[in-house]
């Protein structure tokens, strides 16, 4: 399965995004795939954490704007929402460790393993410096 990362989200969402028609079109392909796709949860968050914030480039999308993209997005696409499994804590802290994760690169080994463990065998991002996790591909589409 191929799990979609936040930035695809943001470009595919924002019209005014340099790279919005190249991840509609991509997010087309990740739909069309015959694997299947998903989202991390953390990925949706974080996706409604810059769509709406006050300072985003060309105004922040409203609550409906941002929960219509993803909900048509998820419906028409026939994509999942990925949650953290039991234990989840445990092992994200140990591959951290184990992969001497520091600071911020926390946030994209969660979204790695939370696909990871629901079946994704890789991640599309466009996200040159995303902090992969053994097992899983890390794809820039783009």
């Amino acid at each position: 399965m191929i799990a979609i990362d936040t930035n695809l989200l943001i470009y595919a969402h924002r019209a005014g995004a340099p790279e919005h028609r190249a991840a509609r079109r991509v997010l087309g392909e990740a739909c069309q795939d015959r694997r299947g796709w998903g989202l991390p949860l953390p990925c949706i968050a974080e996706f409604w954490s810059v769509v709406t914030h006050p300072a985003c480039a060309g105004g922040p999308s409203t609550a409906r704007q941002a929960r219509g993209f993803l909900e048509a997005l998820l419906r028409d696409g026939e994509g999942a929402v990925w949650l953290p499994q039991a234990g989840y804590w445990e092992r994200l802290t140990r591959l951290a460790g184990e992969l001497r994760v520091q600071g911020a690169r926390i946030f994209d080994l969660q979204i790695g393993l939370t696909a990871f463990e629901n079946g994704a065998s890789e991640i599309w991002t466009h996200d040159r410096n995303f902090q992969g996790i053994p097992g899983l591909l890390v794809r820039d589409p783009l």
